[in-house]
């Protein structure tokens, strides 16, 4: 007998081993086995078949043990990740590791939980015995309360069903101590034993009463919703089976028009159905919220999924995934999708313009939105796509027949969309009314805010206190030693640190080039938006929220709590504040520095800075007075900037789809970038360039590069970049296979085998 497995290491394809005699009757297709590889390593692999034969010469090596004895994936998700293997162009390893939690790839990393309970001793199970039990602890009362507080609690009091009782419970009820249970433990009326105990909470009944009915517009959404999938709004036993294949919805709802009450409805009809649904989210900090709403509806139907979880935690979900009693819900951010689901009838994906959806690195760079829809299409499951903001391809789609189309054009309780004011920072720069960060526009805006009781949050797309730091007599600029990139001043750690590799250098107080003591620093993050606040508005209560605040998996939670019941009322952030979180008390959003999003080289600047912009505005007066959004911008009559003042998505839309029809990109081609790296910056050169002329023998110019990117060494590998833009009638299969061919003909020459080579499809 014969094994297929897959390895958790990025190499393609699968290994083929021999099963012992003594593992065959245990050895199934989707199992955990220990198998040997090399002179002396063993690894964690997943048995994707097992076969009578093997047709390869070459001797193979036996397994050494089998880790389970149940399947620990479903066939449904090897398919899939046979999908993203092919799609992505990642090696299945990869999406082993990506997929699995790390638990579960290495032997013993993953311990069940245990905890200490307590039952009654041998000897006194009897009535008799209890009593003459309760006689001896007269005479030590402590010991007695707690006795008789375990019996009543456990049931053997009325000498019913007996229910287990922790230690720690036992100790909370009764405020005792260990040491007066080691006591009676010690009497031996009192025993202790170790029990396997999960992580997850699953305390919370559902509340299906808790959920709102809907207004006008949101019926109207849900209904249309409905219809455009092929299910009836009442369900009955004669209700119509669902179509073969539903078609994709995108809900594009105004900011605040009540997206998120429509998902809780489509849940509780999937759930009726006997349905699991995914929901997922494109950023961990708004779980925190919407997870309090579900849990308010849903209980413990509801589970969480994310990567600020504990690694045992998202073991013992993956398992319950696995389990005849799953959870009829997953809320999560991108890893989610690649869970078990049993009976996927729904997935929602919220803010599905997100591009933390997309996996950047390590491999697989797959987009957790294609993934989903993918794995609805297999399940027969139904998609809604939700955003006030689509994503160009998904309106495209939308728009031309491929999606349905549900629009919501009105805020719930008919409130007011922000009005958004354009401040010209170059005339007042020129005109040395403006110094800093702040327009005088932006700090009456704060002030008022503030004064009226009322909160405010600024928006600023970069991190730390200053980016650029600079000796002023003879330019010294410190500059990451392993990277092509100015280190970052991070002021409250007194250092320069780069984002690239983490690099850190302490910040000096003389330039270590000349000895001057000037140096000054150039641009502001977000530290250095609260250091003015402070000092600006020393009456502000104010909170940050970016990278590097919310490191800890508490740290999302505490924040948003504390501004969403008013002990902050001035929150500084990072694109995190801009992701569908939903404040009632906010009347003022600040938008420092539109420029900068807007210049980036990236054909995908222009979309991602209005998305942004649109969406931090949209936090604004969600309820009482209208919202006032400041836009400091140095180029005010840009189209953009106009059509983000208007709230004019269609209008933004269609300049954009004529710009990507003439230059031929998404969602008229395909993109995929292949990149290069190595640590000698001339091998790498000539790698690409060579990879370069045989790719364009296939695809002509279709081709682009090979290009420095513009950040061309990282972690002190040279990195250079070929972009393939693909048309759409082009066979996607045989264009993988062509860049396959051309890459491994590259590789054959010798100095190219040190070259660490990756693809990047759809890059976003």
């Amino acid at each position: 007998m014969y094994v297929d497995v897959i390895l958790p290491l990025p190499l393609e394809g699968l290994f083929t081993y021999s099963v012992p005699a003594e593992l065959e009757q245990r050895v199934q297709p989707y199992v955990r086995v220990k198998v040997p590889l090399g002179i002396s390593k063993t690894y964690t692999a997943l048995v994707t078949a097992v076969k009578s034969e093997y047709s390869e010469a070459i001797q193979t090596k036996p397994i050494l043990s089998v880790l389970d004895d149940e399947p620990v994936i479903l066939p449904s998700q090897y398919r899939l990740w046979q999908w993203m293997s092919d799609y992505y162009m990642s090696p299945l390893g990869d999406i082993f590791v990506a997929a699995l939690p790390h638990g579960m790839k290495e032997e013993q990393t993953y311990r069940p939980r245990r905890e200490t309970y307590v039952t009654i001793g041998d000897d006194y199970h009897s009535e008799a015995a209890l009593m003459r039990a309760l006689d001896i602890l007269t005479r030590s009362p402590r010991q007695l309360s707690v006795f008789t507080e375990y019996l009543h609690l456990s049931g053997w009091e009325t000498g019913g069903q007996v229910t287990d009782i922790s230690r720690e419970e036992l100790m909370n009820v009764t405020h005792s101590t260990s040491a007066i249970i080691k006591a009676l433990t010690d009497r031996g009326m009192l025993k202790l034993y170790d029990k396997e105990v999960g992580r997850l909470n699953t305390s919370l009944p559902p509340r299906p009463e808790n959920i709102k009915p809907l207004n006008e517009g949101q019926q109207k959404a849900y209904n249309t919703i409905l219809s455009l999938q092929g299910i009836n709004y009442r369900h009955t036993e004669g209700e119509q089976e669902k179509p073969e294949q539903p078609k994709n919805i995108l809900l594009h709802g105004v900011t605040s028009s009540g997206k998120t009450e429509i998902y809780i409805h489509l849940i509780q009809d999937a759930i009726d159905r006997g349905e699991q649904v995914l929901y997922l989210l494109p950023e961990i900090a708004l779980t925190v919220q919407i997870t309090q709403r579900l849990q308010h509806v849903f209980g413990s139907r509801l589970g969480i999924y994310h990567s600020k979880y504990s690694d045992a935690e998202r073991v013992e979900i993956w398992q319950k995934q696995l389990s005849s009693q799953p959870y009829d819900i997953i809320l999560g951010a991108r890893s989610a999708v690649l869970l078990p689901f049993q009976r996927l009838g729904l997935v929602i994906v919220d803010e599905e313009h997100e591009t933390s959806f997309k996996q950047q690195d390590p491999s697989p760079r797959y987009h957790a939105r294609a993934v989903a829809q993918m794995m609805a299409r297999w399940a027969g499951a139904r998609v809604v796509l939700g955003t006030a903001t689509p994503s160009a391809e998904t309106y495209y789609n939308a728009t031309n027949g491929k999606y349905g189309l549900v629009t919501m054009t009105k805020r719930y309780g008919d409130m007011q969309l922000p009005k958004v004011e354009i401040v010209d920072t170059h005339d007042l720069r020129r005109r040395k009314i403006m110094r800093g960060s702040l327009s005088p526009q932006l700090k009456d805006a704060v002030h008022d805010a503030l004064n009226s009781g009322r909160q405010a949050i600024l928006f600023l797309n970069r991190r730390g206190f200053s980016h650029v730091i600079e000796c002023r007599q003879c330019g010294w600029s410190p500059q990451c030693p392993h990277c092509d990139v100015s280190l970052t001043y991070h002021k409250t750690q007194a250092a320069l640190t780069c984002h690239y590799c983490g690099y850190t250098y302490r910040m000096p107080t003389v330039c270590p080039e000349c000895g001057n003591r000037d140096l000054s620093d150039r641009g502001a993050g977000t530290e250095k938006i609260e250091e003015t606040i402070a000092e600006t508005f020393p009456e502000a209560r104010i909170a940050r929220m970016d990278l590097d605040t919310t490191r800890t998996r508490n740290a999302y939670e505490r924040i948003i709590a504390e501004f969403a019941s008013g002990k902050t009322n001035l929150l500084i952030g990072t694109q995190m504040v801009t992701k569908g979180l939903d404040f009632g008390g906010v009347s003022v959003v600040g938008i420092l520095s539109a420029d900068s999003m807007l210049h980036q080289p990236d054909f995908r600047a222009e979309e991602h800075a209005f998305t942004m912009m649109t969406q931090v505005a949209g936090r604004a007066g969600r309820k009482g007075q209208q919202g006032r959004v400041i836009l400091q911008t140095a180029n005010p009559k840009l189209p953009v900037i106009r059509q983000i003042v208007n709230a004019d998505y269609k209008g933004f839309f269609t300049s954009l789809m004529q710009e990507r029809r003439d230059f031929h990109y998404p969602p008229f081609t395909r993109l995929i970038a292949i990149y290069l790296k190595h640590r000698n910056d001339d091998i790498v050169n000539t790698a690409a360039i060579e990879l370069g002329s045989r790719l364009r023998t296939v695809f002509g110019d279709m081709v682009l590069g090979p290009d420095r990117p513009s950040v061309a060494r990282i972690k002190n590998m040279y990195i250079r970049k070929i972009l393939l833009k693909l048309p759409l009638n082009l066979s996607i299969s045989g264009s993988r296979q062509s860049i396959r061919t051309a890459v491994n003909e590259m590789k054959k020459d010798k100095r190219y085998t040190g070259i660490n080579l990756y693809y990047d499809v759809d890059p976003s």
